[in-house]
């Protein structure tokens, strides 16, 4: 047995290939979902970012970064349509933040990097919520520190609702019918301790994993009802895109998107799930027949492959899906309608801003106009620089662009619609509204800026890879 084979054999299941038969005959523990913090009713909560010891395999516990807990942190529950008190305090050694990646709020109350708290300080923020009701997630957002800080832990899982999924014909039981799972890959050592070390390669590729961990876990399985089950699939990787389907081939129905739901569910056999993106999905399992959500391996390198990145080839198990007789089965009956309130932006007076993700290769070849490796527009990201101001309640199109790798890019603070993707139609799963997209050539987004954001609080527009945006493929505007 070799290394790699060692580590796999301690560490988890492994980015390998893994037929369903082989991955139903393991022991595989029930998956566990993070604790429920609903502040539905008392409309306020608090978070502690603090260190902690996870097993997550092998013979040592693994020094990790959490919110309330070991690693990770609680699925919030906020209610739309009130304000929610957040209250979020440091107890590490270092600076964090708590950016509300999805949440549709002021500048002064996202939570990037002009929001750090540091060490023994408690940031209380008030959220005004108005928006519809979505998955959204909620990370550190310190720069030179986030992709390591969400390595570590620090991230969680927001539901904004509006109490009406009932209504919808929704599964809504949580961690019963209704499943918060959060994506991510990790590499782990012989022992089962978390290894991170970006180097040259790492930064240019973006960091990816062996094991994977679903919601902080592996060699688990998702035990589910005979019925419908909704998927709120979150990809907290730092690079990793995933690309998304059952192993018997029976279809997810898509029915919420970044910002919220869709006009009706659609169906998809594939779904690609980048850094950053969510999606709510409904399985149908009323014929008691189990599956396995698999995803290929993806290649992302830059130039095609000139830095020895991670490579394609066979697809991987994600996680196993098997039923529990015992579960109540809420909702046997796919919904047709979902009631969404999905305008058509008109942009035919909308300025045009374009967006280039541009990377510098190797030792300094093809350096931007700042001399760093990674920048927008030729810019490398400058905290005490503000790239734009946009006017209150414009509209714009960007055009955003991406010629060596695929990036996936987030715009804080607004809602976008994919208007084109390299000149055609947009694929299917990016209807509806999103704030992170895929940017595999060229991509054309609509946005209208609703929310405030003054210069020393104003809203980032980065890559969601994450060593790149701590290399600095980041930009920040103000909206007055």
């Amino acid at each position: 047995m070799n290394r790699r084979q060692m580590m796999q054999s301690v560490a988890g299941i492994g980015l390998g290939i893994v037929s369903p038969s082989v991955l139903f005959a393991k022991t595989l523990r029930k998956l566990q979902f993070p604790p429920l913090l609903d502040a539905t009713d008392t409309q306020k909560f608090h978070l502690k970012a603090q260190a902690g010891k996870t097993r997550f395999g092998g013979s040592a516990a693994t020094d990790t970064l959490g919110f309330n807990q070991a690693y990770l942190g609680p699925t919030l529950r906020l209610l739309t349509g009130v304000t929610t008190k957040a209250e979020v305090e440091n107890t590490l050694d270092s600076p964090v933040s708590a950016h509300w990646h999805g949440l549709m709020v002021p500048g002064e109350a996202d939570g990037g990097p002009h929001q750090s708290i540091l060490p023994g300080q408690t940031w209380r923020i008030d959220l005004p919520l108005d928006q519809p009701p979505a998955t959204a997630w909620y990370h550190s957002h310190v720069h030179g520190a986030t992709a390591r800080q969400v390595m570590y832990g620090l991230a969680g899982v927001l539901h904004v609702t509006d109490g009406r999924d009932d209504e919808r014909g929704l599964p809504s039981s949580y961690g019963i019918d209704d499943l918060t799972l959060v994506l991510q890959d990790r590499q782990l050592d012989w022992r089962g301790r978390i290894k991170y070390n970006a180097g040259m390669h790492e930064a240019m590729n973006g960091f990816k994993g062996d094991t994977m961990l679903i919601n902080g876990q592996i060699d688990t399985a998702a035990e589910v009802p005979r019925g419908l089950v909704r998927c709120r699939l979150v990809n907290g990787s730092n690079a990793r895109i995933y690309n998304l389907s059952l192993s018997d081939g029976r279809p997810m129905h898509v029915v919420a998107t970044d910002g919220g739901f869709l006009d009706q569910p659609l169906p998809l056999t594939k779904l690609t799930l980048a850094p950053g993106e969510r999606y709510e999905v409904l399985i149908d399992f009323t014929n008691g027949n189990e599956t396995v959500l698999m995803s290929d391996n993806i290649s992302n390198s830059p130039m095609g492959g000139m830095m020895g990145g991670s490579g394609g080839g066979a697809g991987f198990a994600v996680l196993p899906f098997r039923i529990d007789r015992s579960l109540p089965a809420r909702i046997t009956k796919m919904p047709q309608h979902l009631n969404s309130d999905i305008p058509d932006l008109v942009g035919t007076d909308a300025t045009v801003r374009r967006i280039s993700l541009d990377m510098a290769m190797g030792m300094g070849m093809m350096m931007s106009r700042s001399g760093q490796q990674f920048s927008i527009n030729g810019a490398t990201f400058d905290q005490n620089s503000l790239n734009f101001t946009v006017a209150q309640n414009s509209v714009e199109r960007w055009i955003v662009s991406a010629d060596m790798m695929m990036h996936p890019f987030h715009i804080h603070g607004v809602r976008f619609q994919v208007k084109s993707e390299n000149g055609q139609t947009p694929r299917a799963q990016n209807d509806g509204w999103k704030d992170t997209v895929l940017i595999d050539g060229t991509a054309e987004l609509l946005m209208q800026f609703e929310k405030p954001a003054l210069e020393m609080a104003p809203f980032m527009y980065h890559c969601h890879i994450l060593e790149h945006e701590d290399g600095g493929m980041m930009g920040q505007f103000s909206v007055a």
